[in-house]
């Protein structure tokens, strides 16, 4: 297939589109079930290069979860405790446990639930049944993968009355060192940011604190990985093998530190026992659970504890989480991993994330202010590297 004829482009008035190679080769891609669109497909291609330099850096299984060309989480194939199980609402699927990529898959889809719903999923390697079986049951668009087992296809197929979009890529495939786009009738070229994100790049520490551990490394580099496919600017936190909080698309980067800290504050609130505990009324789905719980965690908990209200949703009236409980719950956190796609340029971004449990940070460096965000890290026992690179991405 040399090219693939799309129902519009970002908008249904943006007619014709499609995607094709320049060169006249084959697309890299077969579509296995469904019809793609443009939004999809910018997805799928930023989505897929996302968790195969996971794998690549970290040799584990990698699967992402992306919403308008930038990803809500991503994880590797790391086993789930319990708790995150009922957390992420997977405690129930058959197999989970046996297979890595459903475990990556349950971590990423289950980080931002809100941020993930129709979601355009990508997964490192073959998509099994278990991890199938988790994605018939969500709202999503979409799938890109290297393969998929029989079983996998045919769960697959039947979603959304059997229009699922389920596209199989060549992993093989390598494009061209230079890309183009055009803006405006202008074309733009550049080269492909082929930058290799790893253990090495983590090695100049420039805090006092130098001791950086295996999975906390792992965690780094998950991070850095996850922002060179995430709109810039963006602040990335991770935690046990997965991003927890993307903060997005900001023109200021303490906002959008102060972003992905209130996403990542959330993904530990969501495990504990006053959330996990919450007895919700018959009929209340998964996709109303997510933002009942989201409001409940919130400063507006009133809109579904309140008298006349909590029936909706509960079957038991829940006591509130106040918010000096949810304080002193994550003044308990630590050994979480930041990640940022260019430096700090002031103090703030730092004292914010250590209200978040932050304890390691990687970010390029280069601030007149440096110095200052040194102090800062070291001020709280942090762990920071230097990386030198910039990751900007649009």
């Amino acid at each position: 297939m040399k090219e693939f004829s799309l129902k519009y482009g970002c908008n249904p008035n943006q007619k014709p589109a499609r995607i094709y190679m320049a060169d006249g080769s084959e697309l890299p891609v077969e579509i296995l079930n469904g019809r793609p669109g443009y939004i999809n497909f910018l997805d799928a291609f930023n989505s897929w290069q996302l968790v195969k330099e996971i794998k690549e850096a970290t040799g584990l299984c990698a699967a992402t979860s992306f919403k308008h060309v930038s990803p809500t989480s991503a994880a590797v194939g790391k086993a789930l405790s319990p708790a995150l199980k009922r957390a992420c609402f997977v405690d129930d699927i058959e197999g989970l446990d046996d297979s890595p990529l459903a475990c990556a898959y349950a971590r990423a889809r289950g980080t931002d639930r809100m941020s993930s719903f129709g979601d355009w999923i990508a997964l490192s390697d073959e998509c099994d049944l278990a991890t199938a079986k988790i994605i018939a049951r969500e709202v999503s668009d979409g799938i890109i993968a290297p393969g998929y087992t029989p079983e996998a296809l045919e769960v697959l197929k039947q979603k959304r009355k059997g229009g699922y979009n389920v596209v199989k890529i060549d992993p093989s495939y390598v494009p061209a060192e230079i890309e183009r786009k055009q803006v405006f009738g202008i074309t733009f070229e550049q080269g492909r940011n082929n930058f290799r994100i790893d253990r090495e790049l983590l090695s100049r520490i420039v805090t006092k604190n130098k001791a950086l551990p295996d999975d906390k490394a792992i965690d780094l580099i998950i991070s850095l990985i996850t922002l060179k496919y995430t709109q810039s600017n963006s602040v990335c936190f991770a935690a046990d093998g997965q991003a927890i909080g993307v903060g997005a698309g900001q023109q200021s980067r303490i906002h959008c530190t102060r972003l992905a800290a209130q996403k990542a504050d959330l993904w530990h609130l969501r495990q504990h026992e006053k959330v996990l505990s919450l007895k919700f009324a018959e009929g209340v789905g998964r996709p109303e659970k997510n933002n009942v719980i989201d409001l409940y965690l919130s400063d507006e908990d009133d809109e579904v504890l309140g008298e006349g209200v909590w029936r909706k949703y509960f079957a038991v009236r829940p006591e509130r989480f106040t918010r000096e409980e949810k304080r002193a719950y994550l003044k308990t956190i630590s050994g979480v991993s930041l990640g940022s796609d260019a430096f700090f340029p002031f103090a703030d971004n730092i004292d914010r994330a250590a209200l978040s449990g932050v304890s390691y940070v990687a970010e390029p460096g280069g601030s007149v202010r440096d110095d200052l965000v040194i102090e800062a890290a070291d001020k709280y026992g942090m762990v920071m590297a230097f990386t030198g690179m910039r990751l900007f991405h649009h």
